[in-house]
């Protein structure tokens, strides 16, 4: 052992100064790209093993790499077509108002994307290639580099082996030797769901997102290499002992061969290059499988690898054992990425999780991108969003994402390819409880190296004897591999605990408490509380917006937005069609709103850990779940830009705690000052500036903070206050804190109202239902306001919250809210005592939170309401909050919600909105458009809407059902 360590010394400081020497010199790189034109023929009956297809010429074309909907094989969308995944909603099937979206050839399905074409089943492929001489004495592989699902393989009449896999290439080796010339390569693929169920909703393969599709993308190749070959090459970073252990797989036809294994490690992404000393040693193989594990040192100046500096090395291994010669590259990063207590941190610094899911949504192919350069492009995105985080719901990403997220600096947490539930579990004995642990055992062999590789997961929600499962599955890989971090699953807030998970990813310390009045002083503390881990919110957000019709048009590949299509039409058929970019704008701020107050209240709890947005761009599955800031294109909707997104979602974030967002003029505005802080190092002699400004951007007030210190997490500088009294009208001010600079800066609206408003003598009737003295006026000529809160009929199934629509309605089987919002024209007479955006806002939450709404169904088609609350997509029912008409010689204006003169002083937006609206009455500008008949108000009172919700599906999603496994 010591004349071993002896001679690896020698060597090393020999070859220092010869830095190339021993590398790839007489390696052959033989590779021959199967990419191109092959034969197919369908198998729907599945008759081609039986019928020896495999013997057979086949004839029909296609392109590989690709699926089979890209090109537009398969069978046509029909009401009969067997979707992979779960419809929560039959409304589609059954509804009359949808008769005409099942008519054959105007199929237009609600629930997700709409391939080309469908197919599910054996496809048989088929191509003839030429081996070379010079690979006569080589051992020949076929390399598939994602291949859905199932593949056998072929080679002239042999069948040479069957592969499964969902998250790794499929590589077999072909029959030694093989002879020179012509031969026929014949696979069999097949995406049914057979013995090994990783559940239809399972993104790695579900209708929802990418499809259940069929075919071989990415690298299509035969490879030949030496019979004493490099099969595997892992690198564990050592960042204390600056060092990088280094294990090699060997395979070899025979022992007992002697010969040398020579490491070189170069870095190659950063402005001060890096390079370790040559190690060479010499090893006899021992085993025909031989596994080899050599410490390379770093040097004392090595690179470490994070999100801020991304400093990567490529490793390159080089063997010789007699006439046989290979050599292998990797890349890793020298970083550790590790929990402690209930915070995570890479290389002794303290991180903050922002993240987001990616859920397999990629419209033009179906799959995900096998190029880095896609991936890259994603990454750019989310990193301008001030995200440093993704994970991928219950699938793997081809190795492109890793190499691009390395490059970025982005922390990645893939999941084994299974959602194991509705008709799958976990624990019961069936395939895929192997299955998992094959998978992501292939996740670790192809993809572990990756720095950005720093958490794993089994997948996403099972059911079944999941905490005995999931335990084990933890020990498991904590014992096998330190490079990561694991959790047993990503769960809602009712799944059980598994109690040696090194983080948590989990539900039920998420959302809003916008059931009462909106501050922003509360945290999540005492939903964690119970945690002595790193906790991580799982599918955070999940708030609406009304779809995006301008974006069908960039449906131009293996999918069609067919979905939106029927949305859009129906929307016209509700008289709205024109309205469709206000409601998409107007619910987008609120949207908005929801994300930066969410956010915020991570940032500011005690022991949070960081978040995962379900998600940055919209989800295009489980009913069409619009719950992105970014369309599934990742691009921006027009209502927030990345870098208003990034001002509450960095690594430097200014916050503050409000008790409140409205005031009246007597009070005092009191605020704090504070910074979230999770950059590359601590920030010191910082001056921080907290400013109050008018809409015109007047500054009112300005505090100073000078030489300030801000270590990781949260600083809290100080307080401020600011008598309101100066304020005489009623006017939205913006309160702001900024990191002088530097980027950072954050702000927040609220709102002044006098405490005390001017009065005058009424000109209209007044009331609360329209009684026989407001038919009078209104038949007299006269004016009447009609507080209708409380006494709707036509409408009172929807329901109306601050916050938006969560997740959609269909999936979850109308759960209320309804709504997404409000629009209105901000500069109608009506409010020009009220100041208003087009939009909800915070100052709207005392007027909208839990207020009736009426449904104008009756209403002349052009009628449009002065407050127009937004309804859920999948109905698209023309709703009023407040509205204006003429009725005979009189005029009305009705409103839903609570407008009263006995208004208190504690409702000082309500009041101000009816004391604008009562100004606006006894204004010569109070000339509403539309006429309406009386009949047709009267009924909102006291008939129920026509259109009405029924799922026709008794099944429930697992978040509605009372108890879980």
């Amino acid at each position: 052992m010591i004349k071993n360590i002896l001679h690896i010394v020698i060597i090393c400081v020999f070859l220092s100064f010869s830095p190339n020497v021993g590398f790839s010199q007489g390696v052959e790189k033989a590779v021959i790209s199967l990419q191109g034109k092959w034969n197919y023929q369908l198998d729907s009956l599945d008759v081609g093993v039986k019928q020896q297809w495999f013997l057979q010429k086949i004839k029909d074309q296609l392109v590989l790499p690709g699926s089979l909907n890209e090109q537009n094989i398969g069978n046509i969308i029909t009401l009969k077509t067997k979707w992979t995944g779960s419809i929560y909603d039959s409304s589609f099937y059954y509804h009359p108002r949808l008769a005409k979206y099942r008519q054959a050839g105007n199929i237009k399905i609600p629930f997700w994307l709409t391939p080309k074409k469908h197919y599910v089943g054996a496809v048989w492929y088929q191509k003839e290639v030429d081996i070379p001489s010079s690979w006569g004495n080589k051992k020949i592989m076929l390399y598939l580099e994602r291949a859905h699902t199932e593949t056998i393989l072929y080679v002239d009449e042999k069948q040479i082996g069957k592969q499964n896999s969902l998250v790794a290439p499929h590589v077999y080796t072909l029959d030694f030797p093989l002879s020179a010339g012509k031969h026929t390569l014949t696979l069999r693929i097949d995406n049914s769901v057979k013995e090994i169920n990783v559940g239809p909703d399972s993104h790695s393969i579900t209708d929802h997102t990418q499809g259940n599709w069929n075919g071989v993308v990415g690298r299509i190749e035969l490879q030949a290499k030496d019979l004493v070959s490099i099969a595997n090459v892992q690198v564990y970073p050592n960042v204390a002992q600056k060092m990088a252990k280094v294990k090699v797989v060997l395979n070899a036809p025979q022992k007992q061969l002697n010969g040398t294994i020579t490491l070189l490690a170069k870095s190659f992404n950063s402005a001060a290059p890096q390079q370790t000393k040559i190690l060479k040693v010499n090893y006899q193989i021992k085993n025909n499988k031989d596994t080899v594990t050599l410490d390379l040192p770093m040097g004392n100046d090595f690179l470490l690898w994070d999100e801020f500096k991304p400093a990567l090395y490529e490793l390159q291994v080089s063997t010789t054992f007699q006439d046989f010669k290979d050599a292998q590259s990797v890349t890793f990063g020298m970083r550790k990425f590790e929990a402690r207590g209930k915070q995570f941190f890479i290389n002794d610094r303290p991180v903050f999780l922002r993240g987001t899911a990616e859920n397999a949504v990629f419209p033009l192919t179906g799959y995900a991108p096998m190029d880095e350069a896609s991936w890259e492009r994603i990454f750019k995105i989310c990193k301008s969003f001030g995200l440093n985080h993704m994970r991928f719901h219950s699938y793997c990403p081809p190795e492109a994402a890793f190499k691009a997220a390395d490059k970025i600096g982005f922390y990645l947490q893939p999941e084994g390819p299974s959602w194991a539930n509705h008709g799958s579990s976990l624990g019961n004995g069936k395939p895929i409880d192997q299955y998992i642990y094959d998978e992501t055992n292939l996740m670790d062999e192809h993809y572990g190296n990756y720095a950005s590789f720093c958490l794993m997961a089994y997948g996403n929600e099972p059911s079944g004897k999941q905490v005995e499962y999931l335990t084990k599955f933890n020990n498991y890989w904590k014992a096998k591999d330190s490079r990561k971090l694991y959790t047993g699953a990503s769960v809602g807030g009712s799944w059980p605990v598994i109690p040696n998970n090194e983080f948590m990813v989990r539900a039920g310390a998420r959302g809003l408490a916008w059931n009462r009045l909106p501050e922003s002083k509360s945290t999540y503390e005492i939903q964690i509380k119970q945690f002595t881990v790193p906790f991580v919110a799982h599918e955070m957000g999940q708030y609406c917006v009304f779809p995006d019709f301008s974006e069908i048009k960039k449906y131009t590949g293996a999918y069609q937005a067919k979905n939106l299509e029927l949305f859009q039409e129906d929307l016209a058929d509700h008289h709205l069609a024109n309205q469709a970019h206000d409601f998409m704008m107007a619910s987008g701020k609120l949207q908005a709103l929801c994300y930066k107050n969410e956010i915020e209240k991570a940032l500011r709890t005690p022991g949070y850990s960081g978040f995962q947005l379900l998600s940055l761009n919209d989800y295009t599955g489980q009913g069409t779940a619009l719950v992105g800031v970014l369309n599934p294109f990742w691009e921006e909707k027009g209502y927030i830009t990345a870098k208003e997104f990034s001002r509450f979602c960095s690594p430097t974030v200014p916050l503050t705690q409000l008790d409140k967002f409205v005031y009246n003029s007597l009070e005092t505005f009191k605020a704090t000052v504070e910074i979230a802080h999770y950059g590359e190092k601590p920030l010191v002699n910082k001056v921080v500036y907290a400013r109050i400004k008018t809409t015109a951007g007047k500054v009112l007030f300005t505090f100073k903070y000078t030489n300030q210190s801000l270590n990781f997490g949260n600083n809290m500088l100080g307080n401020i206050s600011f008598s309101l009294n100066p304020i005489t009208k009623a006017e939205k001010l913006i309160y702001e804190i900024s990191l002088e600079g530097t980027p950072y800066i954050n702000s927040w609206d609220f709102w002044v109202y006098p405490k005390e408003l001017p009065q005058y003598k009424t000109s209209f009737y007044y009331t609360t239902t329209l009684d026989e003295q407001a038919k009078k006026v209104l038949a007299e000529g006269g004016n009447v306001f009609l507080n209708a809160s409380g006494n709707v009929v036509k409408g009172k199934e929807v329901i109306q919250n601050f916050t938006p629509v969560f997740w959609n309605t269909s999936w979850f089987k109308m759960r209320p809210p309804h709504t997404l919002g409000f629009w209105l024209n901000p500069k109608h007479a009506a409010f020009q005592n009220f100041p208003t955006a087009y939009h909800s806002d915070l100052q709207w939450w005392e007027i909208v939170n839990k207020t009736q709404v009426m449904n104008l169904e009756d209403f002349p088609s052009e009628f449009k309401p002065l407050v127009q609350p937004i309804d859920t997509w999948f109905m698209n029912r023309r709703l009023a909050m407040v509205f204006e008409a003429k009725v005979g010689k009189g005029k009305i204006i009705v409103s839903s919600a609570n407008l009263s003169p006995d208004l208190k002083v504690n409702q000082p937006a309500a009041r101000q909105l009816f004391y604008s609206l009562q100004r606006y009455m006894q204004s010569d500008k109070f000339e509403p458009k539309f006429e309406v008949n009386l009949n047709t108000i009267d009924d909102l009172f006291k008939t129920g809407s026509k259109q009405v919700f029924d799922t026709y599906t008794k099944d429930s999603p697992d978040e509605l059902k009372p108890k879980l496994n």
